[in-house]
């Protein structure tokens, strides 16, 4: 039989399979420290799995176990997210949070809470009264009891985010493969995957596959230590003049299964509640369901009644890759030469710089090092945030497309080309913001067809 032509030439020091935020950090982590790394994505764009949908928090893990995985990875990702976020051009909204009790029962854990965020290191929240909580948020409902306020809480752009992580990457060395499933793979000496599109041979593999983690072991090391159990959550999303409602993100007190149903403004200048914690056996479909969304609205309302007189521009769901155990499920298995990243549930975003940089250490504990670039390359994303200067603001910019969200033609073709190109309508979305506003794309789709006719060419990106 003929030789099968690899995707990806030569024999790279890592290759990571999913380029969803995790996926991202880490390639962009190994590649800052000088590997030659691969992505592979099954998907034809990238963020098409769990990181397409959440609530763009930035968490100081206040909440998270002491002592865990999760909230080391989070309180280093949170820092350094502050350190580098204005070099790749990302926002930062620093409103603050507060953990809202709307009974006695829950005002009673406040102060364990509070001491939980203290043995975390965080260690500024501030106890309020009633009265203080709504001082600081006149718009709340009947029923507050009490709240205490964490300050360092804040709103980022769900999506440039890992664009920006993965555009660093390739900067600086990597390279990406997408619409390729691995189906398997081989150690010897080196890892042979094979993917849809061909082998790809590398010396370390990264499972960063999210949804799909526990599977991907199964097939590559013939056996899992976990079971992904999806966790869907429905969003409401109001329409922007709602965004004047609330300046602080709205937490509940969290319960052993999820961090409950927050309110909080978005970095595109809407108002979003959500999500819901719903387990289901499906992978691939995060269904929006009618009687949900009206209980999420309706409890949306009991928060802020404010909303009853605000319109919903959108509705959507995602999945969490939860797992039986509530911390992270991040594996070295040395003998393989692989390390499994699985269990990364809704506070992936706020760790994703510090689970990639507690994987590095792990590769370097199998004998993996590399020389660091003496000058990396830091790329800027576009802004999009609605708290940043947007294109339509500037000369040249070839008028506007998407006039809900002022998308310009200009940010249109930029996203159309380039090693990251947008693939799909929806990875154009992550990356401009069009269709996102009131009318769904109703007005721009005819010019959006125009544009992006004939676009979505190789899927390979190189530097």
């Amino acid at each position: 039989m003929p030789a099968v032509s690899p995707a990806l030439p030569g024999t790279f020091d890592v290759v990571v399979i999913g380029a969803g935020v995790i996926g991202c950090a880490i390639a962009r982590r190994f590649a800052l420290e000088g590997a030659r790394v691969a992505v592979i994505e099954k998907a034809d764009d990238i963020l098409d799995g769990a990181s397409k949908a959440n609530s763009a928090i930035l968490h100081t893990g206040f909440d998270a176990p002491v002592g865990s995985l999760e909230q080391a990875c989070v309180a280093a990702g949170y820092a350094e997210y502050e350190e580098i976020h204005a070099k790749l051009n990302l926002p930062l909204i620093r409103c603050g949070a507060l953990v809202i009790a709307w009974t006695e029962a829950e005002a009673a854990l406040l102060p364990e809470l509070i001491a939980q965020a203290e043995a975390n290191g965080v260690t500024d929240v501030e106890p309020l009264t009633e009265a203080e909580t709504r001082k600081l948020e006149p718009g709340l409902g009947a029923g507050l009891q009490a709240a205490f306020r964490v300050p360092r809480e804040y709103l980022v752009d769900p999506w440039s985010a890992p664009l920006a992580y993965l555009a660093q990457a390739i900067a600086n060395g990597a390279e990406l493969l997408r619409g390729a499933e691995v189906t398997g793979g081989q150690l010897d000496g080196d890892w042979t995957l094979q993917t849809t599109r061909g082998p790809v041979t590398g010396r370390i593999v990264v499972n960063a596959a999210g949804l799909y983690g526990d599977v991907l072991d199964e097939r590559l090391l013939g056996k899992k230590d976990f079971t992904i159990r999806p966790r869907k959550g429905q969003f409401i999303v109001y329409d922007k003049p709602a965004a004047s409602l609330a300046s602080h993100i709205l937490l509940p007190v969290p319960n052993k299964v999820t961090k409950g149903i927050v309110v909080c403004r978005t970095a595109f200048g809407n108002l979003l509640v959500g999500p819901t914690a719903e387990e289901q056996d499906d992978r691939e479909t995060a269904a929006l369901v009618p009687e949900t969304l009206e209980a999420l609205r309706r409890r949306g309302e009991e928060i802020l009644p404010g909303l009853k007189a605000e319109e919903v521009t959108a509705l959507y769901a995602g999945l969490r890759p939860a797992t039986e155990a509530k911390d992270y499920r991040i594996t070295a298995h040395d003998a393989q030469r692989m390390i499994t990243v699985g269990g990364i549930r809704s506070t992936g975003l706020s760790s994703a710089l510090g689970t990639a940089r507690h994987v590095f250490r792990l590769a370097e504990a199998m004998g993996h090092a590399t020389q660091p670039p003496v000058d990396p390359v830091w790329p800027e994303v576009p802004a999009i945030s609605a708290f940043a200067r947007r294109d339509w603001q500037q000369p040249g910019n070839g008028g506007i497309v998407c006039h809900c969200e002022s998308v310009t033609r200009r940010e249109i073709l930029a996203a159309l080309d380039g090693p990251l190109k947008a693939q799909t309508l929806a990875g154009l979305k992550r990356r401009t913001r069009v269709t996102m506003g009131r009318c769904q794309g109703f007005y721009c789709s005819a010019e959006l067809a125009r544009l992006t006719e004939g676009a979505a060419g190789a899927a390979d990106a190189r530097p």
